[in-house]
């Protein structure tokens, strides 16, 4: 009796076992190529990829379940999206738009053409690429990789730079063209397995064409004008019950059901309705603990995304298509980068922005091969597009984090052809001389008591509100020139410019200043203007904000008055709050933590 039932048990477990085997595989290898190349200094999705690769079927040894591997990468696709549309923030976009709007429609327009040119019309004779074939291959490879964006910034600390700032919104506009693009692929190509519609003398084509767009306009309308008062007050509710099992479950029912629905329904990809549910979210004054409880998620079933995306290359076909992926790096390594380099000095940006947006930008990523599987699954493009990127992305991927090291040094040898610098930096010239000399007219007539304050984000503006307020003149330095420009039709005096600059210094009056603040977030060129503030104005009283007390010597070393630490008085405040609510007198503790901010003055034994 129990036989036939212990037979059926097997039976079934065997049956899971291939899906079992795949996750597992896929996994461990992600895990050890993930810590190899993280350890040698590239980007853990080098390893991802390369980990689909060694269980693929391409390479001898275990060969893991593809069409599994993909159904599970689906998943990975709408939370990828889903967290975009989570963070995504118009006022960050709206912030540089001025040059990260026109950046990214010319970088992605570059892109396309030249893929067009280089695999369409000089002869690269390959059955199925068709002149639509190659115009989504370009802009797949017009969108980079936020990942890697990201990192290469954190690592040099100039994610909260204004360069950082132009990069991030450059890659914010390319992701939305992707979006878009995930909108179209669906109208214009072919589902998988189904007949290409018939057409009359056009007019079936563009009705097809209209009632799709029409489904997509209702879409997003009910996702965001309905979903953005039911979502919200769904995720509410759940929170209420302090079952964080629940919460997690609601937050993923949410980006799934809204991205499977969208497509069943409305026609669209799952990646634009996912991306739709993440901006719906957002909404929620729940948002941020939804975004924690997605993010581990997202980030597990992005490893089997990358996973299974390097299970369908072929090593093999760089070999015998070399100059294919050879044309392919061309584009994203030299193409993108001039293009950026060109249009961010046309938009009147300083070359060290350019510089960062072009080789920030230079590789791809995790729409590119979003983008090319939709595309693949509607027959617009042939399945040896998905080898072109993902052979790109390794090796652009690779080089990204060496050569974003490398900006600086890139940076001295333009600077080295006086007549490149100049064509480079042109119009940015010429636009923040007149700011400049108008600035330090102003400085120069005026004999209050002058500080001159480095960054106007939220420390820098309160510092320069409480100074006015208190009758001292102040002087903003800043590298964003929309913030300058802002600050001056406000009726204040701001410099545009790189304050460890000896001229910017000199432009804002520091020959004459009783202060200077330096309130910027990060540690970057900090000691060397202290340093040179220092040399302009040897009487000067230097107040610094420093995030760790690990850079107190270099600072005073430099010539800092006084270094105000953030992690010190983070805790300085939380201390004082529990000794004041202990009943300890003021004295008492005003002694006790004077006492410790004079240790972090003193130099280290």
């Amino acid at each position: 009796m129990h036989e036939p039932q212990a037979l059926l048990t097997l039976a079934a477990s065997a049956q899971h076992l291939p899906l079992l085997t795949t996750i597992a595989a896929a996994f461990a290898a992600a895990w050890v190529l993930g810590l190899i190349t993280q350890r040698i200094g590239l980007s853990p999705i080098v390893g991802y990829l390369l980990a689909g690769v060694v269980i693929g079927r391409h390479t001898p040894g275990f060969t893991g379940d593809t069409n599994l591997a993909l159904q599970l990468a689906e998943v990975g696709v709408i939370l990828l999206m889903f967290g975009v549309g989570l963070h995504f923030h118009l006022k960050d976009l709206l912030a540089v738009r001025s040059v990260a709007i026109p950046g990214a429609v010319g970088q992605s327009l570059v892109a396309t053409v030249a893929t067009v040119v280089l695999f369409h019309l000089l002869g690269f004779q390959v059955a199925g690429w068709e002149l639509k074939s190659t115009i989504v291959l370009g802009m797949a490879m017009a969108v980079a990789s936020t990942v890697v964006l990201l990192r290469v910034l954190m690592d040099k600390g100039m994610l909260n730079t204004s360069h950082g700032h132009v990069a991030v919104g450059w890659l914010i506009v390319e992701d939305i063209f992707t979006v878009l693009a995930l909108v179209m692929v669906p109208i214009f190509g072919t589902p998988e397995g189904a007949a290409p519609a018939p057409t009359a003398g056009g007019m079936t084509a563009l009705a097809t064409v209209g009632w799709a767009l029409l489904k997509l306009a209702a879409l997003v309308v009910i996702v965001l004008l309905a979903g953005s008062k039911v979502v919200p007050w769904i995720l509410t509710r759940v929170a209420r019950l302090r079952s964080q099992e629940l919460f997690t479950l609601t937050v993923m029912v949410l980006s799934i059901s809204i991205a499977v629905g969208s497509a069943t329904i409305f026609g669209a990809s799952v990646a634009l309705g996912a991306f739709l549910a993440g901006m719906v979210v957002a909404q929620s004054p729940v948002s941020h603990q939804a975004a924690a409880d997605a993010l581990p998620m997202r980030d597990a079933f992005a490893v089997i995304f990358f996973v299974s995306v390097g299970m369908l290359f072929d090593p093999g076909f760089v070999v015998e298509q070399p100059w294919m992926v050879g044309a392919a790096l061309a584009i994203v390594l030299v193409g993108k980068p001039l293009a950026a380099l060109v249009i961010v000095a046309l938009c009147g940006r300083p070359l060290r922005t350019g510089l960062t947006v072009a080789i920030g930008l230079a590789q791809i990523g995790e729409f590119s091969f979003i983008l090319a599987q939709v595309a693949t699954d509607h027959k617009l493009m042939p399945e040896d597009g998905m080898n072109i990127l993902v052979a790109t992305a390794i090796a652009s991927i690779t080089l990204n984090p060496l050569l974003f090291r490398s900006l600086e040094g890139v940076e001295r040898a333009v600077q080295r052809w006086p007549w490149l610098d100049k064509v480079l930096n042109a119009r940015h010239a010429k636009q923040t001389a007149a700011l400049n000399a108008k600035a330090a007219e102003s400085v120069a007539k005026d004999d209050r008591a002058l500080a001159v304050i480095v960054g106007y984000g939220p420390v820098g503006r309160v510092v320069d509100a409480l100074l006015r307020d208190a009758g001292i003149r102040t002087v903003i330095i800043d590298m964003n020139i929309d913030t300058v420009q802002a600050i001056t039709k406000a009726g204040h005096t701001a410099i545009y410019g790189d304050a460890t600059r000896a001229e910017v210094l000199d432009h804002a009056g520091m020959a004459r200043a009783a202060y200077l603040i330096v309130a910027l977030p990060h540690a970057e060129g900090r000691a060397s203007l202290v340093r040179t503030a220092r040399e302009r104005n040897p009487g000067v009283a230097i107040i610094v904000r420093a995030r760790y007390l690990a850079e107190r010597d270099v600072l005073y070393e430099a010539g800092a008055s006084h270094v105000v630490f953030e992690e010190g008085e983070a805790g300085v405040a939380l201390a004082r709050h529990v000794l004041d609510t202990r009943g300890v007198e003021p004295a008492k503790v005003d002694k006790l933590l004077g006492a410790i901010r004079q240790l972090w003055r003193m130099r280290a034994p």
